[in-house]
């Protein structure tokens, strides 16, 4: 993967927000992106040797699209700064993210503000076994790696259905469980960064499938 090219159109086309320049820089755009798909491809095979419950998701399958959502961000630009894309996308559970950007990149994974029926199902595991979850959070090489839970918003007072003073009350308000871990993006052009990727992929895992069972059983 070039990326040092794929920085480059990022950077150009942050000075040229516009149609008009993607236009006409189509062709590189679409150079840049095949590479960045061929990458994920071969991250994806490296992933799915690590977990028999890998759900398969080829590069065309988990890069997201680079223009943003102006019908509902108006105020953004027509294009983003960065290239993303998700790993391990059963539909409705919890993703591994990659997100390559100009200066800041990251690796995220979790379910951000699920639908009221995924939260519940998140919140019931809690409730049955949240002593697992917060084992995972405070293990040191998690907290090392991503902090803690990713700072969202929360209730104000005890979810429907729960005791105010439940021992697990810090947890059940949240109304997002997800991590992320950023990094400065001169780490994509390190040897090791594929080896890098997969060791917080690693790290992510107990938390992500700790998620996913709790929204599909």
């Amino acid at each position: 993967m070039d990326f040092k090219n794929l920085i480059n159109f990022l950077q150009e086309l942050q000075k040229n927000n516009s149609k008009e320049w993607m236009d006409a820089n189509r062709k590189w755009y679409k150079a840049v992106r095949d590479d960045y798909i061929a990458w994920l491809d071969d991250i994806n095979s490296s992933l799915a040797n690590l977990d028999d419950a890998y759900y398969d998701t080829p590069g065309k399958k988990g890069i997201n699209r680079i223009n943003n959502n102006l019908l509902f961000h108006p105020n953004k630009p027509v294009y983003k700064d960065h290239f993303g894309a998700g790993f391990d996308k059963r539909p409705n559970t919890a993703d591994f993210y990659v997100e390559i950007g100009i200066e800041r990149s990251l690796f995220a994974g979790g379910l951000w503000r699920p639908d009221a029926k995924r939260l519940r199902s998140v919140r019931d595991a809690i409730d049955y076994n949240g002593a697992e979850l917060k084992q995972i959070l405070d293990k040191k090489s998690f907290k090392n790696c991503f902090g803690g839970l990713y700072e969202d918003e929360k209730l104000k007072n005890a979810p429907k259905g729960f005791a105010s003073n439940h021992e697990h009350i810090d947890l059940l308000r949240n109304k997002t469980f997800a991590v992320a871990h950023t990094f400065t993006t001169a780490a994509v052009f390190k040897d090791d960064f594929k080896e890098y990727l997969i060791s917080i992929y690693k790290e992510m895992l107990p938390f992500r499938r700790y998620l996913n069972l709790a929204v599909t059983v």
